[in-house]
């Protein structure tokens, strides 16, 4: 059995504040290492149940925070910057299931520590086939397109509330509640782990009862940007559609491409909101 885990950085137990996941700053030292471990429980929750090969995509900044060597089960890592399907890179229909590890809430919906949907500076809001979307609901069309089930998602109270309407039935593992965007509630790291670690185990053990994915295609992103300049050069991109001066809409039978589609506006729109 063959696991692929996305991991951000912004759901672990404990982590609120930008200076704590960023490289530059003075606290990320120790919170990467926080992150380490809920990454590995996922993994050797994962082993318990029956998986044996697993590869994480590095999905967070610079995506180049994990240590190789410390992951557990032997793990394929996959860091860098420059990923073609992002935080979905490596992923392809080998897999038998995905996790999303350490994820957080969308921008628009309720408070969510450290909240964003892709890049704050430009995108305000997204839904995906009218259904308010964050990070984990918009990369469920990459695993869709390989219909490959997601099956784990670890992070906060709001974050597992959002992909519920993509993912029914999705195993959750709620690490903290979010007080708001710069506050939260979190478990002690230890306790953290083993609620991750258990997760994980039931994910795998009833796979084969997993619920399909509820994303009607054709799909719409429905893109609500910060400042109109910003819509205008969404629509650069081919098929983006304005729909009002805020907002753009993209729509596409393959989940794949029009996942690609929103990370060159992701991409291209970062330069301006930057």
């Amino acid at each position: 059995m063959k696991i692929f885990i996305s991991s951000d950085m912004e759901g672990t137990a404990g982590v609120v504040d930008w200076d704590q996941c960023r490289p530059s700053g003075a606290q990320y030292g120790y919170f990467r290492g926080l992150l380490q471990g809920e990454v590995n429980a996922a993994i050797e929750g994962a082993q318990a149940g029956g998986a044996q090969e697993f590869l994480v995509n590095d999905s967070h900044s610079a995506m180049a925070n994990l240590r190789p060597d410390e992951l557990a089960g032997r793990a394929r890592y996959l860091s860098g910057r420059h990923k073609p399907l992002y935080m979905m890179q490596g992923l392809d229909d080998s897999f038998d299931a995905a996790f999303f590890v350490s994820y957080h809430g969308s921008m628009a919906g309720p408070a969510s520590t450290l909240s964003h949907t892709y890049n704050p500076g430009a995108i305000a809001a997204v839904e995906l086939n009218g259904v308010p979307a964050g990070e984990s609901g918009i990369n469920a069309l990459v695993a869709l397109g390989h219909g490959v089930p997601v099956v784990l998602i670890t992070g906060d109270l709001t974050t597992a509330e959002e992909i519920e309407p993509f993912c029914p039935g999705i195993r959750t593992a709620v690490v903290k509640t979010s007080v708001s965007r710069f506050a939260a509630d979190s478990m002690h790291p230890a306790q953290a782990r083993e609620v991750i670690r258990d997760a994980a185990h039931e994910a795998v053990r009833d796979l084969a009862h997993a619920a399909p994915f509820t994303i009607e295609l054709p799909a719409t992103l429905t893109v609500r940007f910060r400042n109109a300049d910003l819509a205008e050069m969404a629509t650069w991109i081919n098929g983006a559609v304005r729909e009002d001066a805020l907002t753009v809409c993209l729509t596409d039978a393959d989940p794949i491409r029009l996942y690609r589609s929103f990370v060159a506006v992701v991409m291209l729109t970062r330069a301006i909101a930057e």
